[in-house]
Formats: C-alpha cells, sequence, structure tokens
C-alpha cells in the first residue's frame, strides 16, 4: 500500500532555505554575539589608547610628558616645527620615499609580468621556481644580512664603484626581498581570473604582450596595489640593513628616529614630545597611502580574482 506525499510548496522550501540558513550560522559562529562584541572592544582599546597618548604626547611640553601627563596640561604645536631642526627629518622621510617608492613600483612591475609567464604557460622548471618563491618567504632578513653585505662590498671592490651607503644599493637589497614576495601575491592573484577574456583576445589575434597590457593589467589592479603597498611597507619600516646600508646622508627615516631616540639616552630631559611628533609624522605617508588606495587594497586582499 503506497502512501502518498503533498508536493512542497514554494513557501515551504523558504521556509526550509531559511531554516537551513540558520542553522549553518549558528554552526560557523565560534562565539556568542556579546563574547564577539567585548572581545572587538579590547582589541580597539589596545590599539587606539596608545595612539591616542602619543598624539596627546606630541602636543605637550617635553616636561609635561616626562613628569607623566596624558592629557596635557598645555596644548602646543612646537614639537612639530622643532623636529625639522633637531631631528633632521626631513632628509630621512625624502630618502625612505625614494627608496620604499621605488622599490614598490619596481617589484609590481615585474611581478606582473612574471606571475603571468608562471600562471598562463607551462615550460620546464615552472614548479621549481614556484616552490622557490614561497620558499624564500621562510628565510629571516636577519640571516642574509651578512652575506649580502659581503657580496655588496665584493662586488663594489671588484667593479670599482661605491654600493654600500648609496640609496641604489639599499633599493637593490630591498627589491630581492620584496620581489618574491610581489610575484607570489601577484601569481596567487592572476589564478582567480578567466581565462576565457584571454583566449577571446587571442582570436581578436592579440599578441602576449597585448593581453598582458590590455587585459591582465586592468584586471589586475587591486592585486598590484596590494604588492606594491607591501613591498613599500618593507623598505620604510625597515631598520636592520637600512643601519648597515647607509650612511648620515642616505640615512632613512626610521633611522634617523633610531639615531634621534638613542641621543636622548642619559639626557637630563629627553625631548619625549618631540620624539612623539616624529613618530607620528613618519607614519603620516603609511596612513596617507592606506585612504588613497583603500579601494584597491579590500579588492587586492578579499577577491581571488574576478568571478
Amino acid at each position: 500500500m503506497s502512501t502518498l506525499t503533498r508536493p512542497r510548496t514554494p513557501a515551504g522550501r523558504t521556509t526550509n532555505k531559511a531554516a537551513r540558513n540558520g542553522r549553518s550560522a549558528q554552526v560557523t559562529r565560534l562565539m556568542p554575539t556579546w563574547l564577539i562584541a567585548v572581545l572587538t572592544t579590547l582589541l580597539c582599546i589596545l590599539v587606539l589608547v596608545p595612539i591616542a597618548y602619543i598624539f596627546l604626547a606630541s602636543l605637550n611640553t617635553d616636561t609635561g610628558v616626562a613628569s607623566g601627563e596624558f592629557w596635557p596640561s598645555q596644548f602646543s604645536l612646537d614639537s612639530y616645527s622643532k623636529i625639522w631642526g633637531s631631528v633632521g627629518l626631513g632628509k630621512g622621510i625624502i630618502n625612505s620615499l625614494v627608496v620604499a617608492g621605488s622599490v614598490a613600483v619596481v617589484s609590481a612591475v615585474i611581478a606582473v609580468g612574471t606571475a603571468y609567464v608562471l600562471v598562463r604557460f607551462t615550460f620546464v622548471g615552472r614548479l621549481t621556481v614556484l616552490r622557490g618563491l614561497l620558499g624564500l618567504q621562510s628565510i629571516p632578513g636577519t640571516l642574509m644580512l651578512l652575506p649580502v653585505f659581503v657580496l655588496f662590498a665584493s662586488i663594489g671592490a671588484w667593479l670599482g664603484i661605491t654600493i654600500i651607503g648609496t640609496l641604489w644599493g639599499l633599493f637593490i637589497a630591498y627589491l630581492t626581498f620584496a620581489l618574491p614576495f610581489s610575484t607570489w601575491v601577484m601569481v596567487t592573484y592572476l589564478r582567480g581570473l578567466p581565462r576565457e577574456l584571454e583566449e577571446a583576445a587571442r582570436i581578436d589575434g592579440a599578441s602576449n604582450l597585448g593581453i598582458l597590457f590590455r587585459i591582465i593589467v586592468p584586471l589586475s589592479w587591486p592585486g598590484i596595489v596590494v604588492s606594491g603597498i607591501f613591498a613599500f611597507l618593507l623598505g620604510w619600516n625597515d631598520v636592520l640593513f637600512a643601519s648597515i646600508f647607509t650612511k648620515p646622508d642616505t640615512a632613512t627615516a626610521a633611522i634617523v628616529l633610531q639615531v634621534f631616540s638613542a641621543s636622548q639616552e642619559g639626557g637630563a630631559i629627553p625631548v619625549y614630545s618631540q620624539m612623539m611628533a616624529a613618530a607620528l609624522v613618519c607614519a603620516a605617508p603609511v596612513v596617507i597611502l592606506y585612504f588613497i588606495f583603500q579601494r584597491y587594497l579590500v579588492g587586492g586582499l578579499t577577491a581571488g580574482g574576478v568571478k
């Protein structure tokens, strides 16, 4: 004896679908809402309180900061005008912008072309190159400091040119570390781009370079920006290589800050207010860069290509 079942109505299917979505949302949520709100608040406090203290200290006097005042008793912008003479920050920022900006542009340009070849073409050694790019990320920079210094010094002595102490020598050192990471970022991004667009372009008679510049590059702007900004941050925040490969005339902003803070040790009244102001001025280019390319950063970090 067979049993008859009533067919499901659209309303029933909608209800079942909503129930499944609700159950999946409960399964994927690892913590309750109130705990997420508490943890988010604590993280915001941990991040924003030090930034607020640095900003308020830069508006305070040196004696006020030394006495432990969190809220300035007297607001002043004198520290922002004094750092250009006492710290010599202007030259350091210019050197950092030249080196870090050059590394960002060159590494992004080379990375997109290299990644296009590695993703779209098959040749002997392709997998070895990809594995090498991934393996290079595990090598710490401190391990490469002495070999790179000896190599640059030997090449400079052999060619009769000066590499150590120049900006272009520091640029080459940063590029050797930024290029593998930028290339791997672009390889991951280009894998998500559809091949149909390239096939259509080939049918229309486009060459490999035409496809690269007319299709790949316009679609890869988020990935290019992400790889370029990471390369920029590598050159901007580095202290280790810059302390070895530069001299006072070619010192970057990070080295200028380090020397300035070290010179205050043992002084009668350290100029803490000027140190805070100099730190904020050095952080400003990175913040401005983030706001300018925020849209591309979000797309490059969250999307794996054009869906």
